[in-house]
């Protein structure tokens, strides 16, 4: 398992990849593949998930070097290389920057806020990330608790709000999931959409994803599964199949950024300042 030390120079390395500037999606899937990191340490969630232990590690890796001046991000969890972190020459001169402020950043604190630091070993005894992902766990533990009958409503109002019409639940499965049917216009296209919603709190795999293909049925344009929990790497792969009829997949946290963007249940107070430094690096 890497340690958040060890994520810093891929981090970097991928958002200079990918133009300077990726989603949180993007960093983990391409961090992960640029390590070569097998299922089973990818896919291992932190503690009851959704988040996965590397997803976490990597999240206070961006935290890290966002302190250190290298990456930024925006309210729309796009991260982005400063000046300051395409002039970082090597994986050892990130380390050192990063234990540098990190160092600077214990000695400004009083001891019992310092003894909760990170160490460097391999992340466990972290804070949580400053990610902003905290109101998606409360939200994430709501929606687990959710009656059958209530999340089949959610669903229904989350495709609704996300412009779906003839929504139609057409099934319902002993976990509290359901399927259900739906047209999607774009445009002047219009999408036949199935979707099938599930309460996990764990890991869909694979099979679930070619189980959910094969049961689309002629005259659908478009799947879509949606979970509480996450995908497994191999789930997202399946999702994407070359020759297969590809799977739009929204895990838990997705979920939890399309009810916040809908406004569905969660509220966000905004605080308005400007940002000199943005003009000073333009």
């Amino acid at each position: 398992m890497p340690t958040f030390l060890d994520l810093l120079w891929p981090t970097l390395e991928v958002l200079k990849e990918n133009g300077g500037s990726a989603s949180i999606k993007e960093l983990l899937e391409q961090v992960t593949r640029l390590l070569a990191l097998p299922d089973e340490v990818s896919d291992r969630l932190r503690g009851e998930g959704p988040q996965t232990e590397v997803g976490y590690r990597l999240a206070w890796a961006r935290t890290n070097l966002k302190w250190a001046g290298a990456v930024d991000n925006t309210a729309k969890g796009v991260w982005t290389i400063t000046p300051q972190g395409r002039a970082i020459p090597s994986e050892k001169k990130v380390r050192d920057l990063v234990r540098e402020e990190r160092k600077r950043r214990r000695a400004q604190r009083d001891i019992a806020t310092a003894a909760a630091e990170p160490t460097d070993d391999d992340g466990s005894k972290d804070p949580e990330p400053s990610n902003g992902s905290d109101w998606a766990e409360d939200l994430l533990a709501i929606l687990r608790e959710l009656t059958p009958d209530a999340f089949e409503r959610l669903c229904q109002r989350i495709l609704r709000e996300s412009g779906f019409t003839k929504v139609e639940v057409t099934g319902r499965s002993g976990d509290g999931g359901i399927d259900g049917a739906g047209v999607l216009k774009v445009n002047l296209i219009s999408f036949h959409v199935r979707f099938q919603c599930k309460r996990y709190a764990g890991s869909v795999g694979p099979g679930e994803i070619r189980d959910f293909r094969g049961a689309l049925g002629a005259g659908v344009d478009k799947g879509l599964f949606l979970t509480t929990g996450r995908f497994t790497r191999a789930a997202d792969g399946e999702a994407l199949r070359e020759g297969a009829q590809a799977i739009d997949l929204i895990d838990g946290l997705a979920l939890c950024e399309l009810l916040r963007k809908l406004k569905l249940g969660v509220s966000t107070e905004l605080v308005t300042r400007p940002q000199p430094e943005f003009f000073a690096g333009l």
